[in-house]
């Protein structure tokens, strides 16, 4: 290898640049030293004291004569009260005779036609492919419902169904006219 090669060059050459710089840096370190202890000695914190914990005093546990509040004993008396109380909604359903259509849920249901007899409306229904007469009146639906229009296009209908909070409230429902393309 030669002296001039460029190999020689800078493997004699980048030590000898990386000592110098780092000589360079040297001197200032002196005068950074002296700035950060005078500025350690300066810096005063202020930090607000932490407050003592409060003593803890406990108090016994007096319910445990009580009904438990997950227990299947006040599950079966709040039925037992419900059940002595019935809603006046549901109480007059609970009474009367069951209608053949009350048996199939009100979406396995379809309107197919309407018709009219002696100036009263009265509707055709598709369940489990047989058909059915309706007029308004009659009870259809596993939710208690009740015809209480027949248009030529809807039957409207009134159902009675439990909310979220267990009280018996009436919904309105529709039932559309289902057409067939030809």
């Amino acid at each position: 290898m030669s002296m001039s090669s460029p190999r020689f060059v800078l493997s004699t050459l980048a030590p000898l640049a990386i000592a110098a710089l780092l000589a360079g840096c040297g001197a200032d370190t002196d005068e950074l030293q002296r700035w950060m202890e005078q500025q350690r000695r300066e810096a005063k914190p202020n930090v607000t004291p932490l407050q003592p914990p409060k003593k803890f005093d406990p108090h016994p546990y007096t319910a445990n004569a009580g009904v438990e509040p997950f227990s299947t004993q006040k599950l079966t008396v709040a039925l037992k009260q419900e059940a002595r109380q019935p809603n006046s909604l549901l109480s007059a359903q609970l009474t009367r005779r069951k209608e053949p259509l009350e048996a199939f849920p009100l979406d396995s249901m379809s309107m197919v036609g309407s018709v009219a007899k002696q100036g009263q409306p009265s509707a055709l229904l598709k369940v489990d492919n047989l058909l059915y007469q309706v007029k308004v009146g009659d009870y259809l639906g596993q939710n208690y419902g009740r015809i209480l229009r027949i248009g030529e296009t809807d039957i409207a209908l009134r159902e009675i169904v439990q909310d979220a909070a267990g009280e018996w409230i009436e919904r309105p429902a529709t039932l559309q006219l289902v057409e067939r393309g030809r």
